[in-house]
């Protein structure tokens, strides 16, 4: 099950208005594999060898419980996981179902296994790579810390997910020293010793080739970028290493001939403009040639949150009515949950489904009032479910929760609204 929350940039942004003397420095931070490392953490005889996770959520630790009956003379609790042996972790071997791989180590990387793919294709690709089940908790638990040490040493961070940021290093003492590299080595050094994890940093005059950059030298590497590096270190690479451009577009400018930076780089604007629209033929352009003025942001709101979740097996609304009922009110009561613990409520409610043949088909609605009630959430998304094709069997439902303003903000508003009304009802009385 996957808790999204949709983020817009809030009107307080960090401008880059440097000194003369001083080059706008940005980085992108990259934790490395970051769920699996977490995991090699906790289980660090792992350490080397390919391990992949997804498949599921994790729960009481299944492997503490067979070493327990295979072993009861031995005490065997979560302060024992280290000395849990090879043989008892699962392998991918065998593997059936649908579940898909979030992160892999680096030694299950080199056989061509990554996040997205689906674990029965991994287990055709390396079926000698354990497989560990998610733990979002502790995930979560290690962003936080390392985002702490992030802002302590460098206080101008844009958080971008729960294992990157971006970073001004402009005006932080050491960030213009080694174009940005002694800063970069003592935050990647502050967070190793901190918590145990590695990161890559990529550092260059702004957010779009720090974040290639980051991309250059995994694990543990430091990149410097520099304006003039554009023609050698850009151009040559594939178009789809800009952030932004995904498989469609990339098949799309392929189509024309494209197939690095340099090419792209070499058509006119005008001529991307035609081909590809106004806004997304500008883009290009100026991404092809390393123009990016977006600052660093600082703090961001939520524009959406949503819950939701894939099945291990497909069902049917009809047959698996009551089971898809059940999970359809837990969703709820979870955006719900989120909602009311971050303080927001929202008015537009709406579903998504994934369907068997992974058609995705999504509705919504916008009430007449805001709302983080569980019940209420329930009720509309309902109504939308309504609205949406149900012959096929179901393979992920979500729900969301959008528009949403802060709990207190809302109240206001609504109190401000009874007070006009209130208002208008007297003058009406007096006119009438």
């Amino acid at each position: 099950m996957a808790c999204a929350i949709a983020k817009r940039t809030a009107a307080s942004e960090v401008t880059s208005l440097p000194p003369t003397t001083r080059l706008r420095r940005i980085a992108h931070l990259d934790m490395d594999a970051f769920y699996a490392s977490v995991e090699l953490l906790r289980y660090p005889q792992l350490k080397g060898l390919p391990v992949v996770i997804g498949g599921g959520r994790r729960r009481e630790d299944d492997l503490l419980g067979r070493l327990r009956a295979a072993h009861p003379e031995q005490e065997w609790s979560s302060a024992h996981l280290h000395h849990i042996p090879l043989d008892f972790f699962p392998r991918l071997d065998g593997y059936t179902g649908r579940g898909v791989i979030t992160t892999a180590t680096y030694a299950a990387r080199q056989f061509g296994v990554g996040s997205a793919l689906g674990l029965m294709k991994a287990a055709k690709l390396c079926p000698q790579a354990i497989l560990l089940p998610v733990d979002f908790d502790q995930y979560r638990h290690y962003s936080r810390r390392f985002k702490a040490i992030v802002t302590d040493i460098a206080p101008l961070m844009e958080d971008r997910g729960v294992d990157e940021v971006y970073i001004d290093f402009t005006d932080v003492p050491g960030g213009q020293r080694e174009g940005g590299r002694v800063l970069a080595r003592l935050i990647q050094k502050a967070i190793f010793d901190d918590t145990g994890l590695t990161c890559s940093v990529g550092v260059a005059p702004n957010k779009l080739l720090a974040k290639m950059a980051s991309e250059f030298n995994k694990p543990r590497g430091i990149s410097i970028v520099w304006e003039e590096d554009l023609e050698d270190t850009i151009w040559p690479l594939a178009c789809r290493k800009i952030n932004g451009i995904g498989p469609k577009l990339e098949a799309k400018l392929q189509s024309h001939g494209i197939e690095t930076i340099g090419q792209l780089a070499a058509r006119e604007q005008q001529w991307l403009m035609d081909n590809f629209g106004e806004r997304s033929g500008a883009w290009l352009h100026a991404a092809s040639h390393g123009q990016d003025a977006r600052a660093v942001v600082l703090e961001s709101e939520p524009v959406s949150m949503s819950r939701e979740t894939t099945f291990d097996a497909d069902l049917h609304a009809v047959r698996n009515r009551a089971e898809l009922g059940a999970i359809f009110t837990k969703l709820c009561e979870q955006v719900a949950g989120d909602l009311q613990r971050k303080g927001y409520v929202g008015k537009t409610i709406g579903i998504k489904l994934r369907f068997d043949d992974f058609q995705i088909v999504t509705r919504d609605q916008t009430i007449d009032h805001f709302t983080a009630d569980a019940q209420e959430i329930r009720q509309f998304a309902g109504q939308c479910l309504k609205r949406a094709p149900l012959q096929k069997r179901l393979r992920l439902l979500g729900v969301r929760v959008g528009a949403l303003l802060k709990a207190e903000d809302a109240a206001e508003r609504a109190a401000n609204s009874a007070s006009h009304d209130q208002g208008a009802d007297g003058l009406t009385g007096q006119l009438f």
